[in-house]
């Protein structure tokens, strides 16, 4: 049987996506892999109504909600391969089986590639960041740091401020050019060049930094613009135009969030350069609705 939708990816845009394609009265599959972007993270800011909710509950509470209506099927697995048919698309699960649709929205997220620094991977969500709207309130006043990992990480910093006192932490690359070590000077961003050798601390907690020189750094979260990489490369099987963005690929859409491909939907981090749950959600609900009207006018 041909689906109306297949929505790739069931966090926030995904879910999201599909529950507006099942209010319009379509049928709609949702294939997720269960490891959401945020997962890593036990709070969630900023999304009305559930700030500081445990992303994964809010994310099985959408499930269960979806779940209720009719013509939706919830499937666990990994969208292995996808292509164009003479209706729509096919959908390839790693068993597999085969979907099939008239329409598809991709929603299967990005992950985040961070430093390979003792200590920093088992802090990403806790103390060590990456938004600072998402984490940074609860920090407010305290010791922060901004770890270099691109050119932008000056602005990242220049950003972090707002929050508290900022050590830009150069980690052995070169110095910013004279302009923007004025402007970190003026907001009151201190420049560390030596290397970052670890993340120390209790348990998932930051205390400070080891630099190369031996030195201690005091320190109570570590913000980091780390690049991504688009979990699946089914938008590139399917021809879809992919740009590069500030941190890592992201797939072209326009104002209702189809693709350069017709009939192909992108919501949530892979098609936008700004990431949060309410963007990622709304962008959803964004293409969600686009899909079932296209459906309806064709």
């Amino acid at each position: 049987m041909q689906l109306d939708a297949i929505v790739v990816g069931g966090s926030f845009a995904g879910l999201s996506a599909a529950t507006y394609i099942a209010r319009g009265r379509r049928t709609v599959a949702v294939i997720d892999a269960g490891s959401p972007r945020n997962r890593f993270a036990a709070r969630s800011h900023g999304f009305i109504a559930q700030d500081g909710t445990d992303p994964r509950s809010i994310l099985s509470a959408a499930r269960a909600q979806l779940a209720a209506y009719r013509g939706v099927s919830l499937v666990e697995a990994t969208a292995h391969d996808a292509r164009p048919t003479d209706g729509g698309f096919a959908v390839v699960l790693e068993d597999g089986e085969i979907l099939e649709a008239a329409r598809l929205v991709l929603a299967f997220g990005v992950s985040d590639l961070l430093p390979d620094v003792p200590g920093l991977r088992e802090r990403w969500g806790h103390t060590v960041l990456h938004c600072p709207y998402c984490h940074g309130y609860e920090f407010a006043g305290q010791r922060l740091g901004v770890l270099q990992t691109a050119a932008h990480s000056t602005h990242q910093a220049m950003l972090i401020a707002e929050w508290g006192p900022t050590t830009l932490f150069l980690d052995g690359s070169e110095m910013p050019d004279a302009e923007t070590r004025d402007e970190l000077t003026r907001r009151g961003i201190r420049i560390e060049p030596a290397p970052v050798l670890s993340l120390e601390g209790d348990a998932r907690t930051l205390s400070h930094l080891v630099l190369g020189d031996g030195r201690e750094v005091a320190m109570d979260a570590l913000f980091i613009a780390a690049p991504t990489r688009l979990n699946s490369d089914l938008a590139d099987r399917l021809g879809c135009a992919i740009d590069g963005g500030p941190f890592g690929s992201l797939i072209r859409t326009n104002a209702d969030k189809l693709t350069s491909v017709p009939g192909i939907y992108a919501a949530g981090d892979i098609a936008r350069a700004q990431h949060s749950v309410t963007w990622a959600a709304s962008d959803g609900v964004t293409a969600g609705v686009a899909l079932h009207r296209s459906l309806v006018f064709g």
